[in-house]
């Protein structure tokens, strides 16, 4: 029979696969428009890492640099064309994970739950840059491997906003609000951390495991509250 001849699927490929798949189902941006001063965006992100431009050129090769493939909705962030393998504690991997730009002072790699589970990483929910004592991973690129101590983590639910929309919703930077997603399930994130500044434009980050969770898509109504 024909099926004698495919390839057989570990487990953790099938999982990937499975996590790959939803993602693409619940993936996309939800609008919200209201009274505010802008448009709330609620944005799911997949799994991903930042590099300096050291480990940018240990992966790549000498003068290497970051080409964008896809423009993100906050000014001046992309998806690169660029990718890296991660290997973690277990000798699994993730292919194709993602690096987004631009480059960073610090490496980090931001993994939903799930991916840590099939890894075999026990990460911590962190904001973004707080990396301390947080447990490290191998990249690989066509041009060398990086290994790094510390930098792998589970990325705090946040909002990016600007001081309009901080005076707005009446919140400052580095406090909390609440994100409700209604639909189907009804789920409220109680602690969105929240992100001043006059670049940003306003928008929630959730990851694929948190979206998942809630039933999280382009038509499910949002919103951020105090």
């Amino acid at each position: 029979m024909a099926s004698a001849n495919l390839p057989q699927l570990s487990r953790f490929q099938i999982e990937t696969l499975v996590r790959e798949s939803l993602r693409r189902q619940v993936g996309g941006r939800q609008v919200v428009k209201s009274g505010a001063p802008n448009p709330l965006v609620v944005n799911s992100s997949a799994r991903h890492c930042h590099l300096t431009q050291e480990a940018v050129e240990i992966l790549f090769g000498k003068g290497h640099t970051l080409t964008p493939m896809k423009w993100l909705y906050q000014e001046g962030q992309y998806a690169a064309e660029e990718s890296v393998t991660l290997i973690g504690p277990r000798s699994r991997v993730i292919s194709n994970l993602r690096i987004l730009g631009p480059c960073r002072d610090l490496n980090q790699v931001e993994l939903a739950y799930t991916d840590a589970i099939s890894l075999g990483f026990k990460i911590p929910v962190r904001n973004s840059g707080n990396i301390a004592g947080t447990p490290g991973c191998m990249l690989m690129g066509p041009a060398g491997f990086l290994e790094m101590e510390e930098g792998v983590i589970r990325a705090a639910p946040h909002v990016h906003m600007a001081p309009e929309d901080a005076e707005y919703y009446g919140v400052e930077n580095k406090s909390f609000m609440k994100l409700r997603i209604k639909g189907d399930l009804g789920m409220t994130f109680d602690r969105i951390f929240v992100r001043v500044d006059p670049s940003f434009k306003l928008e929630v980050h959730i990851d694929t495991d948190e979206a998942n969770a809630c039933g999280f898509g382009p038509d499910v109504p949002c919103e951020l509250v105090k």
